[in-house]
């Protein structure tokens, strides 16, 4: 398997509030044929969720992964850390909605799940209509330049202020 084949495997994070919903999500995304890399932790003894959210983050920020998944109990911490990654989005998701739309305009590129929150149900159910939905781009471009943008100048420590185009006109 080359690099770019490695790069089209989903790397699944949790902690130890993740760990059954993970469990559960493997086998899902074992019966659909659809790679995956668990770096997750392996029980329900408790561990610290920064440890396993960098591992996604860092393979998609750094192109090693297209995609990841996270879990913890909320899913929240996940996202809080997720984020802080350059090219990273994030998305926490408690509903199919939720999940489809956040790859539709957003171009999600990791799903953030909360182990005690989301039933085992309406979590599957998220991840199959993030997995399975495209990026519609158009309109939405505009938006994810705006965020590449802010990104390039805060992660060199310097303030971000939207461009004056983005001032003019009020639907950039």
């Amino acid at each position: 398997m080359t690099k770019a084949d490695d790069a089209q495997k989903i790397w699944i994070g949790n902690d130890h509030g993740g760990y059954e919903l993970k469990r559960k999500i493997i086998t899902f995304l074992e019966e659909r044929g659809v790679e995956f890399e668990d770096v997750g932790s392996d029980s329900g003894e408790i561990v610290r969720y920064p440890h396993y959210a960098v591992r996604v983050a860092k393979a998609v920020s750094d192109g090693e992964a297209e995609r990841g998944i996270l879990i913890c109990s909320t899913g929240i911490g996940m996202s809080i850390i997720a984020n802080k990654f350059e090219r990273v989005r994030a998305a926490l998701c408690t509903s199919t909605y939720m999940g489809r739309l956040t790859r539709a305009h957003n171009d999600s590129n990791i799903l953030c799940l909360g182990g005690k929150i989301t039933g085992e149900f309406e979590a599957l159910d998220i991840l199959d209509a993030w997995l399975r939905t495209e990026y519609d781009g158009g309109r939405h471009d505009i938006s994810l330049e705006l965020i590449a943008e802010a990104e390039d100048n805060l992660s060199d420590n310097s303030a971000w202020e939207p461009s004056e185009e983005f001032f003019q006109d009020p639907t950039r």
